[in-house]
């Protein structure tokens, strides 16, 4: 995973929220498209600008029909705002698609034979939560129902994969530790990069997010925030 500079993450603590509104729902987690009432608005001259859309991400979520529930209403809303938290800082406030800099950095593990990478095409990261590497592009692909590995680029073009690229990930990674807490979600995405002092600064700023988000929807964000 890309992260923007560290500079300019924490900056955009200060900055002014996005525009998600909260709901309510019935037992068995959080109606996400009752919590998430707006979409989040990039900055005029973002590449994100009117890519990340609400409806865009409602539609991919209804794809994935765990998210934010299997608990509380509250811990729905917990989740949803720990996703968001990661997508606001990967993409410096919904301000990229593409990594920085992603192309022409290695991202292809040619050891990985069941998803090997198609000839010319680049997996750097793209999208909500940076999606690298052939080894998630492929399964993320065969999950969603695209070719992935043959047309990358799709993730950067088509905002509905997009996130289900990015709901694939927390699914597979995040999705079962965020009862532990927003620091294992941190861990579970960004364990080697960021936790155990590695990055300290990162993982502030990530909090923050969450912290924000989870005052907006008005529940606690609970312990064990940090990794």
């Amino acid at each position: 995973m890309i992260l923007t500079a560290l500079a300019l993450g924490l900056a955009l603590l200060a900055a002014a929220s996005p525009c998600l509104g909260l709901g309510s729902s019935g037992s068995g987690g959080a109606s996400v498209p009752s919590v998430v009432t707006e979409a989040s608005h990039a900055r005029d001259g973002c590449e994100g600008k009117n890519f990340y859309t609400r409806s865009a991400f409602v539609s991919a979520a209804g794809a994935f029909p765990g998210f934010a529930h299997g608990g509380t209403e509250a811990d729905g809303k917990r989740e949803i705002a720990a996703f968001f938290a990661h997508v606001t800082f990967e993409t410096g406030y919904f301000c990229y698609i593409n990594q920085i800099n992603g192309r022409g950095q290695a991202s292809c593990d040619s050891g990985v034979k069941q998803w090997p990478c198609a000839p010319g095409k680049q997996y750097y990261g793209r999208g909500p939560l940076q999606i690298s590497w052939n080894f998630n592009y492929g399964p993320a692909g065969q999950s969603i129902g695209f070719d992935a590995l043959g047309d990358p680029d799709r993730v950067a073009q088509d905002p509905v994969i997009s996130f289900k690229t990015a709901l694939w990930l927390w699914m597979s990674s995040a999705h079962q530790v965020v009862p532990q807490g927003f620091g294992a979600t941190i861990r579970a995405l960004h364990g080697a990069l960021e936790c155990n002092g590695n990055s300290p600064a990162t993982v502030n700023a990530r909090v923050g997010y969450y912290k924000e988000y989870c005052k907006q929807f008005g529940v606690g964000p609970g312990n064990n925030l940090t990794c």
